[in-house]
């Protein structure tokens, strides 16, 4: 029997839901990849769904926005690219020199997103394109502003996991909590993308607030059919409560809530 790759072999629900959505999908069927290797495609697939369709709600959102597949865990391609984690720079160099920070720091600054969008400054000819509205007497802080200074905005975090192992889930939740604590000014939309098709490990992310806006589900349509014909009441009852507590919505919705 062909086991989808998003799904748990081990558990039988897990194989059901899984092959149901693969089904609806018309899914292709190959040669099973390594969990990484499916990880990266996952990625890729987000970075690329958001490059197709948020551009196209620019009259909603405007403003250069970037999207972009961080790739890599190194230094160079985390938070600190942006204006509001810059000061991270700082911080992961002290802890280069002092090692002994390391122990009483931990890994508390380290932030590597999976897909980021981020704002270009603007230069302040397009401010007052309309209107005179600035020059160098005021707003000579103002983060959105060229000149004052050059590095991107930061303005949402995609975690994208194919699947949620518990560890997984834990490693997204620590991320997104060091995003809401090592900030400095606003804070950026912070969502999870999944093709976890097993609504107890959905949940572990998706129940409660304060660090995850919602997570999002590749495929919840079919998710909701698959848990309806073959999961259990409980099932079937906690994948409802995250629909109607705003805390999991289909991938669709995800372009117009980063519009926001």
């Amino acid at each position: 029997m062909r086991v989808p790759s998003d799904a748990d072999k081990d558990n039988r629900a897990s194989v059901a839901y899984a092959t149901h959505i693969a089904t609806a999908l018309r899914a292709e069927t190959g040669l099973r990849l390594a969990s990484q290797s499916s990880g990266g495609r996952f990625e890729q697939a987000c970075a690329n769904f958001l490059s197709t369709t948020f551009p196209r709600l620019s009259h909603l959102r405007p403003g250069d926005l970037g999207i972009t597949k961080v790739g890599s865990r190194n230094a160079d391609s985390g938070a600190s690219r942006f204006e509001q984690y810059s000061h991270l720079v700082e911080l992961s160099a002290a802890v280069e020199a002092n090692p002994s920070l390391r122990a009483a720091l931990g890994n508390a600054y380290a932030i590597a997103p999976d897909v980021t969008i981020a704002r270009a400054p603007v230069g302040d000819e397009e401010i007052n394109a309309h209107d005179w509205l600035i020059d160098d007497s005021v707003a000579t802080r103002a983060t959105i502003r060229a000149p004052v200074q050059p590095l991107p905005i930061l303005h949402a975090v995609v975690s994208c996991k194919w699947t949620l192992r518990p560890d997984r889930a834990q490693n997204v939740r620590s991320e997104a909590l060091n995003l809401v604590r090592n900030r400095k000014g606003r804070l950026p939309h912070v969502v999870v993308v999944t093709g976890e098709p097993t609504p107890t490990r959905i949940s572990s992310l998706a129940l409660g607030t304060g660090d995850i806006n919602c997570v999002y589900h590749f495929a919840l349509p079919e998710l909701i059919e698959a848990v309806k014909t073959y999961g259990a009441d409980d099932a079937i009852e906690l994948l409802d409560i995250m629909i109607q507590g705003k805390r999991l919505k289909d991938i669709a919705d995800l372009p117009f809530d980063l519009a926001v």
